[in-house]
């Protein structure tokens, strides 16, 4: 009995330092991971940003094909639907049958001056001829005076028929330029008639449908380049001094409740305006009051969402 008393006190010691032994070793990983989250805390935190633009109208109609779904990939300036240019294209018809009517009237110029010049060239040849009659006295110096006198006259001719002509043509073609201006703008309210997006992105959202009328202004479809992501912070001016544009830096966007997602991050902006730091935004001094604001450039590979939130780490490891 007494034996077995023994052997009890004994089982219960080497109980006791076991559990001891336990919780000297979970201790021991609180520590260390209490040691591992301060060494890994954020320098900042933010939100992620994308680039949205909001494709309006620029023309009025009816939308004749408007072929976009909200989550389509657009390419930049790939057409994905066009409102109702039949007005336009008639117009531009007439336009240029008139164009076409009004240059036919213009005058060739050599044509319209040849007979002038071939009269002025006869004249000369008889210039001449009577020249050397004169010289050998079979023709009077009178004969010679008449010729001179009509080759000037004929002259003066082909200078006032040039002009007259010339002149015609600059008025024909002026009122041709004015045509071609107007044919001009209606090829491009043509090529404003046609719908696509300005950027490689996602489409957001829908605002018009296929079959309704568009006004100049109205607002067709909300488009935003994913892919390339921005995070948005705010530092403290102590923190200025460690961060430059075209720095890299570590970017974590969140992945659920408790697991976040590394990725390359580039420093791309930096306020050179202080601010009061905004109520959703956090920062590492709470006690500061104003704050800049910084972008960092972060290529998305699909798990960053707009408006997620994520931080930012730039300060090397010791």
């Amino acid at each position: 009995m007494k034996l077995n008393s023994i052997r009890f006190a004994r089982q219960n010691r080497k109980k006791q330092f076991l559990f001891i032994c336990i919780g000297l070793f979970v201790n021991l990983l609180l520590i260390l991971s209490a040691c591992g989250n301060k060494n890994g805390l954020s320098d900042a935190s933010g939100v992620f940003e994308t680039t949205e633009v909001i494709v309006s109208a620029q023309a009025n109609g009816e939308l004749i094909t408007f072929d976009v779904t909200e989550g389509q990939q657009l390419e930049a300036n790939k057409q994905i639907g066009y409102i109702d240019t039949t007005q336009l294209y008639l117009k531009k018809m007439q336009l240029l049958g008139s164009r076409k009517a009004v240059e036919s009237r213009q005058y060739n110029v050599a044509r319209q001056i040849a007979s002038i010049q071939q009269q002025i060239a006869t004249q000369k040849t008889e210039q001449k001829r009577f020249e050397n009659l004169v010289k050998s006295n079979a023709a009077t110096q009178k004969q010679l005076d008449d010729i001179n006198a009509q080759i000037a006259i004929l002259e003066k001719q082909l200078a006032a028929q040039t002009e007259t002509v010339e002149n015609s043509n600059r008025s024909i073609s002026g009122e041709s330029s004015g045509l071609i201006m107007q044919i001009a703008q209606i090829d491009d309210q043509i090529q404003k008639s046609l719908i696509a997006s300005p950027i490689n992105g996602t489409v957001l959202s829908k605002y018009a449908e296929q079959g309704e009328w568009a006004v100049q202004g109205k607002s067709l479809f909300k488009v935003a380049d994913i892919e390339k992501m921005k995070l948005r912070v705010y530092i403290t001016a102590d923190q200025l001094t460690s961060l430059k544009i075209g720095q890299a830096v570590e970017v974590y966007a969140d992945q659920g409740k408790s697991d976040r997602k590394e990725y390359p991050g580039t420093v791309i902006w930096i306020s050179d305006k202080a601010e009061f730091t905004p109520k959703t935004i956090q920062t590492r001094d709470e006690r500061a009051n104003l704050v800049y604001a910084v972008k960092i450039a972060v290529t998305n590979d699909g798990y960053i969402k707009r408006g997620m939130y994520g931080e930012v780490k730039w300060t090397t490891k010791k």
